[in-house]
């Protein structure tokens, strides 16, 4: 069972960069690798937003299952079915100049302070709905991911728009604004051994890969996964040497400031990068 970990709820489709206020993390590494970040994404044509409506989420991926460009929306991301709130959940929508949306991430924090990945698989797959349904863990990092867990997963992009690169840069994007709200103890999701094979996983900042867990007689088959991990260490080295191949920042360059990598990124305080209110449950679109 996850608790809820109390933070601060943006805005229902802020902007990436104005949604986030920084509560936990190094503030500097956090801010200008969001910003370098929402920049790279939108050089490749697609403008982030952080959202919290996951009825829209469930609505586009109904739009393009049907065509047969994305699979089925996962339990654990469905509103009809899990228990998705403002303060445990969000997702990217990525939009193309006409205000399309052709690229998703989304994530859940779980909260587990006495529990672990390997007594909570079943019913995190199935939010909460596993009765009967059989579930084993042979994954040796499932025992150790505890505390607070980000799981990640229905990263999807429209087919015109890829080939771009984006999901090398959205999915490290998505969790350092995870990073930045809650305390995350693990980076994780679910991964099949196919794409394991393609390097997905490695491309989407992963770091370990331990197997297995298999949900037999699942409404999808019977599945393996591999269970594929990152720590925030981990992640703040890929969030530095991203800024190393940009330096100097472009944010950096057009003001004519001298700042560069060799500030103190990883200077502790509490920073925000927006100008605008922060909201606590607000789910109207901006």
């Amino acid at each position: 069972m996850s608790l809820t970990y109390p933070n601060i709820v943006p805005e229902n489709n802020l902007r990436l960069p104005d949604a986030l206020t920084i509560k936990h993390g190094p503030a500097p590494l956090l801010s200008r690798y969001v910003m370098e970040g929402d920049i790279a994404v939108r050089d490749r044509g697609v403008r982030l937003r952080l959202c919290h409506d996951f009825e829209e989420l469930l609505y586009v991926n109904k739009q393009h299952h049907a065509p047969g460009d994305w699979y089925r929306l996962p339990d654990l991301f469905n509103h009809e079915y899990s228990a998705l709130t403002p303060e445990n959940a969000y997702w990217l929508s990525g939009e193309d100049e006409h205000g399309e949306v052709v690229l998703t991430w989304a994530a859940r924090y779980y909260y587990w302070p006495e529990s672990t990945l390997e007594l909570e698989a079943r019913s995190m797959f199935y939010a909460g709905r596993e009765q009967g349904r059989a579930c084993h863990v042979t994954a040796a990092d499932a025992k150790l991911i505890t505390g607070g867990v980000l799981y990640a997963g229905s990263g999807w992009v429209r087919p015109d728009f890829r080939g771009r690169e984006l999901m090398r840069i959205v999915p490290t994007l998505g969790r350092a604004y995870a990073i930045a709200r809650w305390p995350v103890d693990w980076g994780i999701s679910l991964v099949t051994r196919p794409l394991i094979d393609k390097g997905l996983a490695a491309g989407y900042g992963y770091k370990h890969v331990s197997y297995s867990i298999t949900y037999p007689g699942s409404p999808w088959g019977d599945i393996e996964f591999a269970v594929v991990s990152v720590t925030p260490n981990e992640c703040y080295e890929d969030f530095t040497s991203f800024l190393a191949d940009r330096a100097p920042p472009t944010s950096l360059a057009n003001s004519g400031s001298g700042s560069g990598l060799g500030d103190n990124l990883f200077e502790a305080s509490v920073t925000s990068t927006s100008s605008d209110p922060v909201f606590h449950g607000n789910s109207n679109r901006s």
